[in-house]
């Protein structure tokens, strides 16, 4: 059994993560039943009915409550009729663990039955509580009703839920097991609400708030609106640059059945249809072989057989003949394709967890493509295509060797300028990666979620009241906008605080309508401009915009939930604090940052209660009766639990609210001396205000303190290089006191160090590859200059763009540098060929190789590109991950056709010069 539990792999993990909030609710009251439902009554549905009817759905894994008050049955002391009757509060306590309990005691046989012995002791109303006897005074029993009031109270509140300006509400947030399909879950718990909602009493209906559903309904939606967009476009070019449907239809034809074979082999891999996973998909590549297959086919037809008839044994032979000679070269180019995804798959982290299924994807859906080359298309070939071989030119025919014609006399102009050519090439690869340095970097481009989630903050230490009266009025400010559909803000912590957070901050949750309605602003950027003007009136309160998503996956990361953490680390909170300012005051002037503020280290005020030790031994009382006696006055103790049918309540023994209002009713609460005396509190206590650290943090065995900001209006890693030089520069800090950074920077800090590995690698196999397809590495090498060519159409198409360098980019130029290679494989492969079949003259042979693949190079390029074009152009939701991705596919391939055009011809005719042969003028 231990070698089982040895070998298995099991780990310790959470059961959730502050990403699975995917659903949040909370209960509305429908117009005409205002004021009909207390807090208290409402919390009690939302606990007991709510939430217990949403548990057992499979993929939940807990649903935190809300808002409200948490109903309880109080105890509520009065201290002078317990000084009355010479009765302490730990005394009241005892008596009531005493007399509030049940026991069983086994059973009794009687007439072979067995009758088994419950004694009930607990109290079922608050009549009966109130006849509790705590003690006997002058042999008259005390009942509880005598020094205290038992009512219907609540537990003390950390947290509140508002909505929409009109003040407090009740809710719940559902969380998702880590790892569970989020869209099959939020469906099945949206029908479980709907079954809820029969249920609950007139006048309340379930709200959601937050729905992780139409998010990805959104961005699904986007994925599939490109790949229709793109798959169409494609084939509309193939048709038309090949001049014969029956050929266009017959490349077409491979992106359904390539895609089913990507989702078969997803669905065996457990790899999830998401925005990732499909959003880098493009139909134009999958067909990459396929078009060299048909395209070169069509080529030998006409040049062998114009005019003829065929027998179908003819075309058989042909397209086998024309298929053999270039499916080695074909083949390879894709199988390049295929290798440079796979170290992808080796990125970690969260670049791991977002790009790793969009490679495996990719992956089958080309090795599908490349099986189809293989195996289909030729057969579809050789029976679809037309045997009556036309004499006469098609317009696409006719069109392209007008360009061809073009592209020839270019040819010769720039061969006798080898020189000029390449110190041009090289020259604009020198400045391409001048202007990469300039582009600055992000680790990914903000996903526009459609809502806002605006981190509210007010002066530490104020009450809870005070924060709803904010959030309130906030909530009212934005209702004002047409584009705002619901706002509900979440204060403080709840209960069970799976998401702590102190009184004075919430998150305030505006859900927005679809971008079509929006009257006040056409962005987002410039919505949350006008917002933040809009919220300027309300002072003391600061608004940081974020998206829901966005602020757990920060927060999650480096504990932040801003884009950026400056940490300040040393062992002083003074002069922490003091640094602290001191950075602000510099970030601050520095352009982009926004939304600044320090973490609050201090300012929270306090009632010290600091116990005279001398004065307690004295009395002869003990610290941890008179901690027992403090807690239980003002923070309230449980004493066990009331039944109301199935449900139950805490019973919970506290003083009377009028009797905890401010530091006199701590100072003279009476304690009871073993010797019957009574002396108060602050005899053995001093008792003050004062003011109290609001947190201490510590990370990495070191205090610390951080300011966090957002980035907007410029790229992230441009902003903190200017952040870390002028720090460096005007804050000096103390020997053992240093800076960090955290948040996204350092996630992208983190993923270009592992691209750095990744990118040498990929290059590494790609270029043994070509050594291993054409036995010489002089051949190799020239091939693998598209690679470095490549990224100048994609640097240039980020710069073009205003985009900054992003890991979405980044996967852009892997996937590019294996497309780049495939049309140079194509050429050099003709060229070889051509030099086998007795072609020896050098201008001959490359003017013919390049005239002969010219075609097949343009079309493999244009539908490359083509593909990616919706991707590159959207502005859909998750589009702004694919963007960078597209362009610098898009822009890299055409620098690296205008390079297999051009400068590999040259290349190659250079590098084969013999010193006895000059190449034809």
């Amino acid at each position: 059994q231990k070698d089982k539990i040895s070998k298995s792999n099991s780990e310790l993990g959470p059961l959730t993560t502050g990403l699975g909030e995917f659903y949040q609710y909370y209960l509305k009251i429908k117009p005409g039943y205002e004021g009909k439902y207390s807090l208290n009554e409402l919390r009690t549905l939302q606990d007991w009915v709510v939430k217990r009817r949403l548990y057992g759905i499979k993929g939940v894994v807990e649903i935190s409550s809300y808002g409200g008050h948490l109903k309880q049955f109080e105890v509520a002391l009065n201290p002078e009729k317990l000084m009355a009757m010479n009765l302490s509060i730990s005394e009241v306590f005892a008596a009531l663990q005493r007399q509030h309990e049940n026991t069983g005691a086994a059973y009794i046989e009687k007439n072979r039955q067995a009758y088994f012995i419950r004694g009930e002791g607990m109290a079922s109303s608050i009549q009966e509580l109130e006849k509790l006897m705590v003690t006997y005074r002058d042999g008259l029993p005390v009942f509880l009703r005598d020094v205290a009031k038992v009512k219907i109270g609540h537990a003390v509140r950390f947290g509140a839920l508002t909505a929409n300006g009109n003040g407090e509400v009740v809710g719940g947030v559902v969380l998702l097991t880590k790892g569970e399909n989020a869209y099959q879950v939020v469906k099945d718990v949206k029908k479980r609400v709907q079954e809820i909602e029969k249920t609950l009493p007139e006048g309340i209906s379930i709200e959601p708030f937050i729905d992780r559903s139409r998010l990805i309904d959104k961005t699904i939606h986007t994925v599939s609106k490109n790949l229709i967009e793109g798959g169409l476009i494609v084939i509309f070019v193939l048709v038309l640059v090949l001049g014969n449907l029956r050929a266009g239809l017959i490349v077409a034809s491979v992106i359904p059945l390539s895609m089913l074979f990507a989702i078969v082999m997803m669905r065996l891999f457990g790899v999830s249809a998401n925005l990732m996973s499909l959003g880098a998909i493009d139909f134009g590549l999958v067909v990459d072989g396929a078009v060299i297959i048909v395209e070169a086919t069509l080529h030998h037809l006409h040049a062998r057989h114009a005019g003829r008839r065929l027998t179908e044994n003819e075309m058989n032979e042909e397209v086998y003949d024309s298929a053999s000679k270039i499916r080695a070269s074909a083949s390879f180019g894709e199988f390049i394709i295929l290798i440079v995804y796979i170290p992808i798959l080796a990125l970690s982290g969260v670049e791991g967890k977002m790009f790793g299924p969009m490679a495996q994807t990719v992956m089958f859906a080309i090795v599908g493509a490349l099986i189809l080359s293989l195996s289909w298309v030729p057969m579809a070939s050789a029976f679809l295509l037309g045997k009556k071989i036309k004499v006469g030119e098609s317009y696409s025919d006719r069109f392209f060797e007008k360009l061809k014609n073009s592209y020839v006399q270019l040819l010769l102009l720039f061969l006798p300028h080898k020189k000029t050519i390449i110190g041009i090439s090289v020259a604009l690869l020198l400045l391409s990666s001048w202007l990469f340095t300039q582009l600055g970097g992000e680790f990914m481009p903000e996903l526009d979620e459609g809502d806002f989630a605006i981190e509210t903050r007010i002066t530490p230490g104020s009450s809870l009241t005070e924060m709803i009266e904010s959030t309130t009025k906030a909530e009212q400010i934005l209702k004002q906008f047409p584009e705002v559909s619901k706002v509900v803000s979440r204060i403080g912590a709840p209960e069970i605080p799976t998401d702590p957070m102190p009184m004075e901050a919430g998150d305030v949750i505006v859900s927005l309508k679809d971008k079509s309605e929006w009257t006040t602003a056409s962005s987002t950027p410039e919505l949350i401009e006008k917002m933040e003007q809009a919220l300027a009136v309300l002072p003391g309160v600061a608004f940081d915009f974020m998206f829901p998503i966005q602020t757990r996956f920060n927060e999650l990361l480096s504990g932040v939930k801003a884009d950026v953490a400056v940490k300040i680390y040393g062992d002083d909170l003074s002069v922490l604090q003091k640094k602290a300012e001191e950075t602000s005051n510099i970030l601050h002037k520095i352009k982009g940052v926004r939304d600044l503020k320090i973490e609050q280290t201090k300012g929270l005020p306090q009632i010290l209660v600091k116990y005279k030790r001398d004065n307690i031994a004295r009395y002869g009382v003990n610290i941890s009766e008179l901690n027992m006696t403090l807690r239980t006055a003002f923070a309230g103790e449980k004493i066990g639990v009331m039944y109301e049918s199935d449900r139950w309540f805490d019973l919970t023994l506290r003083l009377d609210s009028s009797y905890r209002q401010n530091i006199e009713q701590i100072k003279h609460l009476f304690i009871l001396l073993p010797n019957g005396c009574k002396v108060p509190f602050e005899e053995v206590a001093d008792i003050q205000y004062t003011e109290a650290p609001m947190q201490i943090s510590r990370e990495t065995g070191k205090r610390r303190i951080f300011l966090s900001f957002n980035v907007r209006g410029r790229d992230m890693e441009s902003v903190v290089k200017e952040a870390q030089q002028k720090l460096e520069e005007k804050v000096g800090l103390p020997a053992g006191y240093f800076f960090d950074y955290g948040g996204q920077f350092q996630n992208l800090s983190d993923a270009k160090s592992r691209l750095g590995i990744i990118v040498p690698i990929t290059l590494g196999l790609i270029l043994l590859l070509l050594y291993i397809i054409f036995h010489s590495a002089k051949e190799a090498l020239l091939i693998f200059t598209a690679v470095p060519f490549s990224a100048i159409g994609g640097i240039l198409a980020l710069w073009l763009r205003d985009m900054p360098f992003s890991i979405s980019a980044g996967v852009g130029f892997i996937a590019l540098f294996g497309v780049a290679v495939l049309n140079g494989i194509v050429l050099i492969s003709s060229l070889n060929r051509l030099e086998k079949e007795g072609v020896w003259q050098l201008r001959e042979r490359v003017m013919q190789g390049t005239g002969n693949r010219f075609r097949s190079v343009l079309i493999t390029a244009l539908v490359a590109s083509l593909g990616f074009l919706p991707m590159a152009i959207s502005t859909s939701a998750g589009a702004e991950v694919q963007k960078p991705l597209a362009t610098v596919v898009i822009g890299g391939l055409i620098s690296s056709t205008l390079l297999t055009l051009f400068v590999i011809p040259i290349l190659y005719e250079w590098i084969n010069t013999k010193k006895n042969e000059e190449p034809l003028a």
